[in-house]
């Protein structure tokens, strides 16, 4: 794929995710970046991301870091489905607004291997996701 080819693929994907994942958008996710096994998006923290203690509820920062996964694990427009996943909390956020970078670390021809890191406005390290896709022998229906 030439680099002319990879950036509008790249920007296809990235509008298919932000026009199709609604749950994503009811969250108030945003997704920034995608490129090849890549992808990057942010959440800013309101009163309905807080669990009792007033932190980020777990659901809000894990569903950040997936659909940050999700968005790199299909970034070549091969759909790809996540088989396995963790996440570790290694610090509280209350406010401001997170960022999840993924990255791909393995890429075999059914599965793919990404970690994610989310960060909050300090650039402290929040959350550690660790996903596993595997790509189906479809491509994205773009459209």
């Amino acid at each position: 794929m030439s680099d002319d080819s990879a950036v509008r693929a790249a920007h296809e994907i990235k509008e298919f995710f932000i026009e199709r994942d609604l749950f994503a958008r009811h969250c108030g996710i945003e997704l920034l970046e995608v490129g090849p096994g890549t992808a990057v998006a942010r959440m800013a923290l309101g009163e309905q991301h807080l669990n009792g203690l007033r932190m980020a509820h777990g659901g809000a920062i894990f569903t950040l870091a997936d659909y940050t996964f999700a968005a790199a694990s299909n970034s070549r427009g091969q759909a790809a489905v996540a088989v396995s996943v963790t996440i570790s909390f290694v610090k509280a956020a209350g406010s401001g607004v997170l960022r999840a970078e993924a990255r791909e670390v393995s890429l075999s021809s059914r599965l793919g291997v990404y970690m994610i890191e989310v960060r909050d406005d300090a650039g402290e390290l929040v959350a550690v996701f660790q996903g596993t896709a595997y790509r189906k022998s479809m491509l994205l229906p773009f459209g």
